[in-house]
């Protein structure tokens, strides 16, 4: 199993740029990330220190988001806020440029929450014309853009693999762009209620990329009640062929134990 570990999620008790090391000390070859800096458009020297970080520790990075905003404190995407396009806009070079030197395809676009006093319709458009933006400036290094839907956030209008497939065809449609797909994140469609045998039996063979983590708590695989083994089994047999990100929340010195047994009972 190919497994990609998510460091803004995971091993948060080291600072950020310790983590990938920690990973391939773990046994795991790649790590994702969320946006690792705080605006959109952080120094050279600043991105320079992320990716040293990563080739330094001798993994590859699979996923990178584009600059979601400030995800403490409940932004959840600049992608559809009309305030703030021109910063995602800004943002795209950056994150292809990243992408470019250290072979990373997927770039996860998190839509954003809805804005008082914007109308969905404007939001919307504004959200399709800048994931077509976007899709146009990745491809230019083979990249994909990843849409995807999220719990725990109010007023995030994407909730279930349907909304984010029709914002997707939108894209599609109006732009003519074709490397943008689903991000299915099987805790996020699970705790959302939504259908995930039927959403992996639709679309496993045009998923972007898959994100894991358990319900309930949003723990390792083994912490709660999701068949994970299941689901990413099917989703092997029905075309999908990328990584497996783990996108939980669990303490470093117990992060990985259910890996460790994995592996042990695969010998």
């Amino acid at each position: 199993m190919t497994y990609t570990v998510n460091c803004s999620i995971l091993l948060t008790e080291l600072p950020l740029l310790e983590r990938p090391a920690a990973a391939k000390a773990a046994g795991f070859d790649a790590v994702e990330f969320w946006w690792p800096f705080e605006t959109s458009v952080p120094t050279d020297a600043q991105v320079t220190e992320f990716e040293t970080a990563i080739k330094d520790a001798g993994v590859q990075l699979t996923g990178l988001n584009f600059n979601a905003g400030n995800m403490p404190g409940g932004d959840r995407g600049l992608v559809s806020w009309p305030a703030r396009s021109t910063e995602f806009q800004d943002n795209i070079d950056v994150v292809a440029g990243i992408g470019e030197r250290l072979g990373c395809k997927a770039f996860n676009a998190l839509y954003g929450n809805r804005i008082d006093g914007e109308s969905p319709e404007k939001q919307d458009a504004i959200g399709a014309e800048n994931l077509a933006t976007a899709a146009a400036g990745v491809a230019r290094i083979g990249g994909t853009v990843l849409l995807e839907p999220v719990s725990g956030a109010p007023k995030y209008p994407l909730l279930t693999a349907e909304d984010a497939l029709k914002v997707i065809a939108r894209v599609k449609a109006e732009s003519g762009a074709q490397n943008i797909k689903l991000l299915a994140d099987f805790y996020h469609l699970a705790v959302n209620g939504d259908d995930v045998e039927s959403v992996i039996e639709n679309h496993a063979k045009d998923f972007g990329h898959i994100q894991i983590a358990d319900n309930p708590g949003r723990g390792a695989p083994g912490t709660g009640t999701l068949p994970l083994g299941e689901w990413i089994a099917r989703s092997r047999e029905l075309g999908y062929g990328g990584y497996i990100g783990l996108e939980y929340k669990e303490p470093q010195e117990s992060a990985f134990n259910w890996a460790i047994r994995q592996r042990a009972n695969a010998n």
